[in-house]
């Protein structure tokens, strides 16, 4: 099964150098023992543009879809066998990038 672990930050700017030093070493274990499928970071949500095409005229706004102190700043989609696992690695994930994660099943 696939899940979602998204990155959650509630601070301006990216991962320290040895942030990020600790996320290349839980990526590199993700792939070795078989849980990686795609991981990414988002820049800031000042860079967001949001699109509102429901009505059919497509409304363009710049800046974030929600004023928030939190935000989603990467995420991983990981490949587990169960719950426990995925809660366990993203355990592992939130400490290596010293930041609040959610975890949800990917479909």
């Amino acid at each position: 099964m696939q899940y979602l672990i998204s990155v959650i930050h509630d601070q301006a700017g990216l991962a320290t150098p040895d942030e990020d030093a600790a996320i290349d070493v839980f990526n590199d274990r993700l792939q070795t023992d078989g849980h990686w499928v795609l991981a990414g970071g988002l820049a800031s949500p000042d860079t967001a543009t949001v699109i509102d095409n429901r009505a059919g005229d497509a409304m363009v706004t710049d800046g974030p879809f929600l004023e928030s102190k939190e935000y989603l700043a990467g995420f991983w989609i990981i490949d587990a066998p169960d719950l426990d696992v995925a809660l366990k690695l993203a355990a592992e994930g939130s400490k290596a990038c010293n930041r609040k994660v959610e975890v949800r099943p990917f479909q």
